[in-house]
């Protein structure tokens, strides 16, 4: 009887090292995210600092582990059979939501998540116990749910949101005031003691409030830290002003990133202390029941569908090892998670000082945001006299920061925003912690980022209503993870408790399977997102500079625009509506990677030294034959699509033979133009225009051939349009190529000469 339950126990807990990877994966963008977008201190230091922190916050999370036991449900009203049900349908539930999540690059909350879980499971195992009972009723149901503890905790998760928020946004705000955008300055006077408040501030929540969770901590030394507990702050306060002002006089240490570094490692322990419930909690409350229902078994035999689990309503400790083994499965995700790396440009994407590629489009509500927040600050602003307008301006004048320009090296923001940011998030989260609230550290962190971010003017007119549209994505997002979570453990706990032992090895092998499928797909995305990266490249300085990414580009294009025409032909010969519907797709790929390069025409200028800025003029222009010669393989790739989607009739063998001529002198033309960019051999460039006359002379002819074939023989004017229309676009293609290919050989012979 009790294999099946080691059965479900070895599945819980091999579930709890896949939720460990995909919920770290999430959530690292809490305390990563402020480190990465200052680049106040090294990756690696980061990395190394969070990972300690992360392990020394797996030993301060014994405390919350109740919540799985009994923080959303009254376990002495399930037995164990209905228990263990409960658990599995939570566990498979949590892996597939926040993989999911992990795979859109969107942050969502492993608090909200579990709480929802839970809560979904236990509705739905405590309605099919009411209902099976003659006299059963909805109103029943409070019985089986702690109500209370539940809307605590809800309750406490989404004040989060609005109190991380406005903090951030008001602690931002003072502090900007005082150090403004030239802080290097003020640093001087300031900077201890801002350093001795942030530092006492985490030294307070996080290793003093922090302490009463740990195992080894006597009573009697927590009793004095808590009778004592404002001598010790000021003493800290004291010590850590000193200490700030020492790094900063004698060793020259800018005190910024020492809090960031400390603020970091003080995040992701409060992260580990406060999330890591999220990911063992239910499979430890399993292996606990099992305990106690096994005791009992060996004294009483009683059986599963018997044992209440009153037991579990006591205070049980954690294993400290199972705490050491998370902790280590944690740091491991940290390092080598590529999906961690997607979530956390979402938010510094969002939160940047500077404008430059936005990932979210405006809709309605976000145009209306911003214009009525526009309209509200203007009028609240003309309530100041010019005296103090001018005042605050000089406090958040930007002149003399380079957010924009050579953009891959540049800050997202400062570092002040940045301690800002880890301060405020970890003190939130750590009396969340200790008030024994899961709160939820994506929710705490997000909306204390976005909330520093808008204090500190980030989102200006050029961008606001594009990070505004992300913020409420992201919002919306965790409102769907609550519904989802809460409908999927209800239906999965159902399937579970009618399908039996059969369901749930299904439904583990399907969850297991939709996760490595989903990483699968991630890396492939990933390849595909790194080979675009040549695409963004914007620190372009000298000509040769220039010369080389242009290359690259023409390269890159050129070679696309040649298979997709290839493809073309061959599918409209073969009259294949699926493979053309593919290459309708892929067009698109290709023109948004030009438009890519389109965007960054204002970084590229920006970025130029001055005996470079006469080359803006040929990067310009060689962007938009660029798109000339792509809109021209759309025309053709859409056209073919159309056509055969309606049905009409195929070319005749004669038009598709000579479209394939074309095709291969077409092919040879392109290897050899991208054989020449790609060995920078632009010596070439005189013979490949020199082709050029010829190709073009086979296609006009060709378009005279069909025009006799109308006079003649042809019948269909669908077939005419088509056939037409590619031919005219396969010569504006050719043209586009040839003027691209005398203005790189125009350029590249000046710029010679220039050098010579």
């Amino acid at each position: 009887m009790e294999d099946i339950y080691i059965v479900m126990l070895v599945a819980l807990f091999a579930l709890a090292i896949t939720d460990l990877v995909v919920g770290v994966s999430n959530d690292a963008v809490n305390f990563l995210n402020s480190a990465i977008g200052s680049k106040a201190i090294s990756m690696r230091t980061i990395m190394i600092v969070a990972s300690i922190g992360v392990a020394v916050g797996a030993i301060f999370s014994s405390g919350l582990m109740e919540v799985a036991r009994k923080g959303i449900f009254v376990p002495g009203e399930f037995y164990f059979d209905e228990i263990m049900i409960i658990f599995m349908a939570v566990m498979l539930t949590d892996v597939l939501l926040l993989d999911f999540f992990n795979s859109l690059g969107l942050p969502t909350s492993t608090t909200v998540s579990i709480v929802f879980e839970l809560l979904g499971a236990a509705v739905c195992m405590a309605a099919l116990k009411v209902f099976s009972q003659p006299d059963g009723n909805l109103g029943l149901l409070a019985e089986y749910i702690n109500t209370a503890k539940a809307t605590e905790i809800i309750v406490g998760i989404l004040m989060a949101v609005v109190i991380a928020f406005a903090v951030g946004a008001f602690v931002q705000y003072i502090s900007r005031f005082i150090f403004s955008f030239q802080f290097e300055k003020k640093l001087k006077y300031f900077g201890a003691i801002f350093g001795g408040v942030s530092l006492t501030a985490i030294l307070y929540f996080i290793l003093i409030k922090g302490m009463k969770s740990v195992p080894f901590i006597s009573d009697s030394m927590m009793e004095y830290i808590n009778t004592h507990t404002l001598i010790i702050v000021l003493i800290g306060f004291a010590l850590f002003t000193a200490f700030s002002q020492l790094l900063m006089s004698v060793f020259k240490i800018n005190i910024l990133k020492t809090i960031i570094t400390v603020g970091t490692f003080a995040l992701a322990l409060a992260f580990a202390g406060n999330d890591l419930v999220n990911f063992i909690g239910v499979p430890i409350a399993a292996w606990q029941s099992f305990q106690l229902w096994q005791s009992a078994y060996s004294e009483t035999g009683v059986l599963p569908s018997d044992f209440d689990m009153s037991g579990l309503s006591g205070s049980v400790p954690t294993p400290e090892f199972l705490l050491v083994i998370s902790g280590a499965v944690m740091v491991l995700t940290l390092w080598f998670s590529s999906k961690a790396r997607s979530v956390t440009e979402t938010e510094i994407n969002l939160a940047r000082q500077g404008d430059g590629d936005e990932r979210f489009q405006p809709n309605w509500l976000s145009r209306g945001l911003v214009r009525y927040s526009v309209l509200l600050g203007n009028a609240v602003t003309a309530l100041f006299p010019d005296r103090v307008k001018n005042k605050i301006e000089n406090k958040f004048d930007k002149s003399s920061q380079e957010y924009s320009g050579k953009r891959i090296n540049t800050p997202a923001f400062d570092m002040v925003r940045a301690s800002v940011n880890l301060v405020v998030a970890s003190i939130l989260i750590s009396i969340g912690t200790n008030m024994k609230l899961p709160l939820s550290t994506t929710y705490v962190t997000f909306m204390v980022g976005m909330g520093t971010s808008l204090a500190d003017r980030a989102w200006d007119r050029e961008s606001a209503v594009y990070r505004v549209t992300g913020v409420l994505n992201v919002i919306g997002g965790w409102f769907i993870t609550a519904l989802v979570a809460f409908s999927a453990a209800a239906l999965f706990a159902a399937i579970i408790y009618y399908g039996g032992t059969v369901a749930l090895v299904i439904l583990i092998i399907v969850a297991l399977s939709l996760v490595v499928r989903s990483s699968i797909l991630h890396s492939k995305k990933e390849k595909e997102e790194k080979s675009k990266k040549r695409f963004k490249k914007s620190d372009i300085i000298t000509i040769n500079e220039i010369t080389e990414e242009t290359s690259e580009n023409i390269s890159k294009v050129i070679g696309g625009i040649n298979k997709m025409y290839s493809r073309t032909v061959d599918n409209l010969g073969y009259y294949d509506l699926g493979k053309l519907k593919k290459s309708y797709k892929k067009i698109e790929k290709l023109e948004t990677e030009v438009d890519q390069l389109k965007d960054n025409i204002f970084y590229f200028i920006k970025s130029l030294d001055e005996n470079s800025v006469e080359a803006s003029k040929f990067y310009i222009l060689t962007l938009d034959y660029l798109q000339d010669m792509v809109q021209s393989i759309g025309f053709i790739t859409r056209n073919s699509y159309n056509h055969v989607h309606n049905n009409h009739k195929n070319l005749k063998f004669n038009q598709i033979r000579d479209l394939k001529k074309v095709d291969d002198k077409m092919q040879i033309l392109f290897d050899e133009i991208t054989e020449t960019f790609d060995n920078h051999e632009f010596g070439n460039i005189d013979n490949l225009l020199n082709e050029k006359q010829e190709l073009l002379n086979y296609v006009s002819e060709l378009i005279q051939k069909q025009i006799t074939r109308i006079r003649t023989s042809e019948s269909s004017p669908k077939n005419t349009k088509l056939y037409f229309g590619i031919l005219l676009e396969t010569k504006d293609l050719i043209g586009s190529t040839m003027n691209l290919l005398q203005l790189f050989q125009e350029f590249y012979n000046e710029a010679r000469a220039t050098t010579y």
